[in-house]
């Protein structure tokens, strides 16, 4: 399993190495631009960039958001390890900084908690027309800014605290990959049945 790259998710088995393909490249662009417009679409569609089914998440009392993520996670490990397992992808994976993590977590959830959206649903909800979601993404964008211009100093020491490298729940609790997704993938989908079951 590559572990030794930076990039989070998956990319073909033929674009890595010496002869990699960049990621700005005009195809790879037009590729994302093309999924970044199908992704906004289904989040639209879901349900997902309205304020009231986000707020209704914060308080518990709508479980569209955790149907869709949770659908999206169980699809999504199911055809990433059965792409990879076939040689077709190669993982990227972040590594896993404790620090980082906790502070980004808390800083994600306080603007999460104070303006109803998230980065990808603000994003949509700008394009339905929710003007609300302005304030978000102006945030989003200086936030990015200010990090990229303190990501040099902080490397070496808030965000290099607690470096496990790149990790799996597979390696923290000790068994290979594919007997861990025989187990975890149909729990998931168990919990993704309750939901639909308990919260229509």
């Amino acid at each position: 399993m590559d572990s030794k790259s930076t990039k989070a998710g998956a990319t073909p088995a033929g674009s890595t190495g010496g002869g990699a393909e960049k990621s700005d490249s005009p195809k790879q662009l037009v590729l994302g631009l093309l999924f970044g417009m199908i992704f906004g679409f289904l989040l639209q569609k879901g349900g997902v960039a309205k304020y009231d089914v986000l707020l209704g998440a914060l308080l518990l009392t709508d479980f569209t958001v955790m149907k869709i993520m949770l659908t999206a996670i169980l699809v999504g490990m199911i055809g990433i390890f059965a792409m990879h397992a076939r040689g077709l992808v190669k993982l990227h994976l972040k590594p896993t900084k404790y620090a980082a993590n906790v502070i980004g977590g808390l800083v994600f959830g306080a603007g999460f908690a104070l303006i109803g959206y998230c980065p990808g649903t603000g994003a949509a909800a700008l394009g339905q027309g929710n003007l609300d979601a302005v304030a978000g993404i102006a945030g989003l964008l200086a936030g990015s800014y200010l990090f990229a211009e303190l990501s040099r100093s902080l490397g070496s020491n808030v965000l290099a605290w607690g470096d496990r490298g790149c990790i799996q729940l597979p390696d923290l609790i000790g068994v290979r990959t594919m007997p861990f997704l025989l187990v975890f993938a149909p729990v998931l989908g168990a919990a993704l049945w309750l939901l639909y079951l308990y919260f229509p």
